[in-house]
């Protein structure tokens, strides 16, 4: 008994981490360009818990440094990524 109660409590804790998750992929699936570059290499890399502030700035400096986004727009095509994936 004590084990389904562990198992539902468990399984109730889950849900609303389900629900962020689908609001973070709807915002990243409306971002478009360069955010949405950035959010695309973020999002498979990101675990919650970890600094999503730095990932998302050491990245977001990678793919610029590359010549894969613009460097002029890195810094507020990153905060729109980053943003979308707060809610995850």
């Amino acid at each position: 008994m004590k084990f389904f109660s562990f198992m539902s409590i468990a399984l109730l804790a889950a849900v609303p981490a389900l629900a962020d998750q689908k609001a973070a992929e709807k915002c990243g699936s409306d971002l478009r360009g360069d955010s949405r570059v950035i959010y695309d290499v973020v999002s498979q890399l990101y675990k919650p818990g970890s600094d999503l502030r730095a990932l998302v700035t050491e990245k977001t400096r990678g793919l610029a440094e590359a010549g894969k986004i613009d460097k002029g727009s890195a810094r507020s095509n990153a905060m729109a990524a980053g943003r979308c994936l707060e809610k995850g």
